[in-house]
């Protein structure tokens, strides 16, 4: 793009004539060798007044500013996916009895869809993205909401399908009207929940059916919208609602496919066709030929990019100076172990225990639970398993346990917290460890500690346990004992906390979050949300320098482990260990080849 001042001039192509003007000033500027992207961007970013003169309709094209959530291009025609509100009549009824048996029967089969849902989601997403499904399906089966259909169908003589849009949207508005953004959250799960009992009641099924690969345009996505799609025919997705911390943003990332948010989308897109480009958040409508030709050439290069991972598999995570860190892996159940190895993961640096004891009506006893840390222990085959104790509360709720409603779950009682009260569940569960560790390299890791005297406590009833076993004549093996450091005051006694255990794992996502006294879901905070704020960063570098001293190995495994642009940092800071999604393994080990772990 080239600039010249002119009083006038022709055009050739996409030449522009535009009035520039300053405060004092007003100039008449000609631009020639201008593209339509280069257009958008003076529109945009320059405020230039721009009238264009155009040969043909390159200039229909649109560019539109989001914010990427999972990186890719993607070049397809747009399905504009519509949300399905249907037109709900209010219908005089006689026979409530039936009515009611009808909200019932659509209730039962509404939970069984959410059944089916949940378990293809573990196989396409693994089982922590997958609980959301556990959680509609509880919030289904809610007394509160089923009370609120039943009494309205009684009491107003009404069909079972007003009843529960009524209800669905009665409770909608309570939840999203609460302080806690926890349970704001509730609000789009409520809505979700009783469309899909009204669908049911209509005949009508939630899933979207397209014969040929799209982009996925719509205002929002619910997250069992977006399990159902079929991941081979799904481009991209871009929708105007929703944060990066969205249940379908993880999804997205989950499933590897590029996504945007925050872009002002229209149903009349429908059918044209457009660019995602979630390398530098835009999306483009109805690109020109010379803008197709570039973004095809970065898709392939992308393309190529995937490829040459590939080659990475069996190669060292080791820095071009010398310097080689562990490359683990973050699951949630035993299915996930499969992509782990297939992607070539060293370990397993975070086993999320807690979604054992999730979409359940009780406790899972000791014997299940070592079931599964066994099969895991021996599936990897003396590669480390490092097994984080329940982990329940704030958005993970078990209503068997009865934990009571709190203001502010994310801060309350949760975690660490729950095991050092109820001591029974917190001892089944280090028992069917310490069983498992006797089939495998198992080592064991504490979250949400805030002080070094929880840490004394634990470390007495994992002696308690232990010692039982050895009574009992159970073999245990070898097993180091760990903590998260997530909360601002186990960074800041750090020091203190590395004298008591082999091993930190810093979780940067509520690190983050407790730093910056920022809920990490709330949509709203999208814009003030930094990951890479300094004050986290520096917090980091702290930890790993006073666990060092006491020979207590650092590690992350929260969100930040997978930014590729602060691998080098992290090396650079003595990291000794990195736990990714499975995904990620191959794209950090790139990225670690590719540093320097020595600052100049």
């Amino acid at each position: 793009m080239e600039f010249c001042m002119q009083t006038s001039c022709k055009y050739d192509g996409f030449n522009i004539v535009t009035s520039y003007t300053k405060p004092s000033e007003t100039f008449m500027v000609f631009i020639y060798k201008c593209s339509p992207l280069e257009y958008n961007i003076l529109v945009k970013d320059y405020h230039i007044d721009c009238h264009c003169w155009r040969k043909d309709a390159a200039f229909d094209m649109k560019l539109f500013e989001g914010k990427a959530i999972f990186k890719g291009i993607a070049i397809g025609n747009v399905l504009f996916y519509g949300a399905k509100e249907e037109t709900v009549t209010r219908t005089a009824i006689t026979d409530a009895a039936a009515e009611v048996k009808r909200f019932e029967d659509a209730k039962e089969k509404a939970i069984e869809e959410l059944n089916k849902l949940h378990d293809d989601a573990v196989v396409k997403v693994g089982e922590e993205n997958a609980a959301i499904f556990e959680v509609h399906a509880m919030l289904l089966d809610d007394e509160d909401f089923s009370d609120a259909v039943i009494n309205a169908i009684e009491t107003q003589m009404v069909n079972a399908e007003y009843a529960t849009a009524v209800a669905g949207e009665n409770f909608s508005k309570m939840f999203a009207e609460m302080e806690d953004d926890y349970f704001r959250a509730r609000a789009a799960d409520m809505k979700d929940i009783s469309e899909r009992v009204v669908n049911v009641l209509l005949g009508k099924s939630d899933a979207a059916s397209f014969d040929e690969p799209v982009i996925i345009v719509a205002d929002d996505l619910l997250p069992s919208q977006t399990v159902q799609l079929d991941k081979d025919k799904v481009l991209a997705f871009v929708t105007e609602k929703g944060s990066s911390n969205s249940h379908t943003a993880i999804l997205a990332r989950t499933m590897n496919i590029p996504a945007l948010i925050g872009v002002p989308v229209d149903p009349s897109w429908d059918g044209k066709q457009a660019i995602v480009d979630a390398h530098s958040g835009c999306f483009i409508l109805e690109p020109d030929a010379d803008t197709l030709k570039e973004k095809e050439a970065i898709r392939k290069k992308d393309e190529e990019a995937k490829r040459l991972l590939q080659e990475l598999k069996g190669k060292p995570n080791t820095s071009l100076d010398g310097k080689t860190i562990n490359l683990y892996a973050n699951i949630g159940s035993l299915g996930d172990v499969g992509s782990v190895l297939s992607n070539d993961g060293g370990g397993i640096g975070l086993f999320r225990s807690e979604f054992i004891y999730l979409g359940r009506d009780n406790l899972p006893t000791e014997e299940e639970q070592f079931q599964v840390y066994r099969q895991v222990a021996e599936t990897m085959a003396g590669k480390k398993v490092i097994i984080r104790t329940l982990d329940i509360g704030a958005d993970k709720q078990a209503d068997y346990l009865g934990l009571e409603k709190e203001e502010n779950p994310a801060l309350g009682f949760r975690a660490i917290r729950i095991c050092l009260t109820d001591t029974d569940i917190f001892e089944a569960q280090l028992r069917a460890i310490y069983r498992a560790s006797a089939y495998g390299t198992v080592s064991i890791m504490y979250p949400m500690i805030t002080s070094v005297e929880e840490v004394k406590t634990i470390k007495e009833i994992s002696a308690r346990v232990r010692e039982g076993l050895k009574k009992d004549g159970i073999p245990i093996g070898e097993v180091e004992e760990g903590i998260m450091i997530e909360t601002p005051a186990a960074a800041v006694i750090s020091d203190l906390l590395a004298q008591e255990v082999d091993f930190f794992s810093i979780g940067t996502n509520d690190l983050t979050q407790y730093t910056l006294a920022m809920d990490r879901q709330n949509a709203k905070l999208e814009s003030f949300y930094n990951p890479h704020h300094e004050a986290i960063l520096r917090l980091i570098e702290q930890v790993v320098i006073n666990g060092h001293k006491h020979d207590c190995w650092v590690g992350i495994c929260g969100e930040l482990g997978a930014d590729t642009e602060l691998t080098e940092r992290f090396l650079q800071m003595g990291i000794d260990e990195l736990s990714v999604s499975p995904s990620m393994i191959l794209p950090v080990r790139n990225q670690i080849r590719s540093s320097v772990a020595k600052c100049d």
